[in-house]
């Protein structure tokens, strides 16, 4: 029979790997050094080393042997597609992403929310040479851009009111701060049924956004179709046409009374 510290030697091994692997799974980190890990977790040096060599042998991570430097590697990327495959919207959603992006020639999302975050978990673009793409699985906060505001938008008034409560992160130049404005312009979306941004999330980027809602009448997910600012400006209403017929499809399929 294992003896207990050696079941709690065993606790904190695995601990000390899920640190590390949830450490890659921040945003901006494409790779990471032995020393960022160690200093960033409070790790000896050796104790990461041995914790990579146990990820990398399991194929969690990568490593390049010029730069010395570690990466995630395919089996967490299957991994990250194995969540994903199990999102049933993501299913439901793809043909209507595709079909969207084609009528609409622009690039289609859908995004599923996260705490006060929210993230990508699908994408189609256009064949077109210049296109608006995004990162699957980085969050963002749920007042800067399109998607972000057409869920927060149709959250509960309690909720709402608690996330306006907070600091509002000023992710570029054009986002919205001012959590009376915020709520002014929440309120629009409310009654036109999608939100738009311009420059908010992503400078030169513009979008227009709306939830997919469920039977209760609670976003479950947000489909936006976004493209570059110069041009998206002109064609943003028929986007939003578009896009409006296509979350109401999918909002049926959920259950969804439709948009109040």
């Amino acid at each position: 029979m294992r003896d207990s510290g050696t079941t709690s030697q065993t606790v904190a091994t695995v601990e000390r790997a899920a640190d590390v692997l949830v450490r890659f799974a921040e945003p901006g980190t494409a790779t990471l050094g032995v020393t960022e890990l160690a200093d960033s977790l409070g790790m000896s040096k050796a104790a990461v080393h041995r914790v990579l060599a146990s990820l990398r042998s399991r194929g969690l991570v990568e490593l390049d042997e010029d730069s010395r430097r570690y990466s995630l590697g395919l089996t967490a990327m299957r991994l990250g597609l194995a969540y994903l495959d199990r999102i049933d919207i993501r299913g439901l959603a793809g043909p209507e992403l595709a079909g969207l992006s084609a009528r609409t020639g622009e690039t289609a999302t859908l995004s599923i929310r996260t705490g006060r975050a929210r993230v990508y978990i699908d994408q189609v673009t256009p064949p077109r040479e210049v296109i608006m793409s995004v990162r699957l699985g980085e969050p963002h906060p749920l007042h800067a851009g399109a998607s972000s505001k057409a869920f927060l938008a149709f959250l509960p008034e309690e909720e709402i009111a608690a996330y306006l409560a907070d600091s509002l992160e000023q992710v570029t130049p054009a986002t919205v701060t001012d959590p009376g404005k915020l709520a002014t312009e929440l309120a629009l979306i409310r009654r036109r049924g999608y939100a738009m941004s311009i420059s908010e999330r992503k400078s030169g980027a513009a979008s227009v956004a709306a939830p997919v809602l469920d039977h209760h009448g609670l976003p479950a997910a947000v489909v936006s179709v976004s493209g570059p600012a110069e041009r998206f400006i002109g064609e943003a209403d028929a986007c939003a046409s578009a896009l409006l017929e296509t979350t109401d499809r999918l909002s049926a399929r959920l259950g969804s009374n439709g948009r109040s």
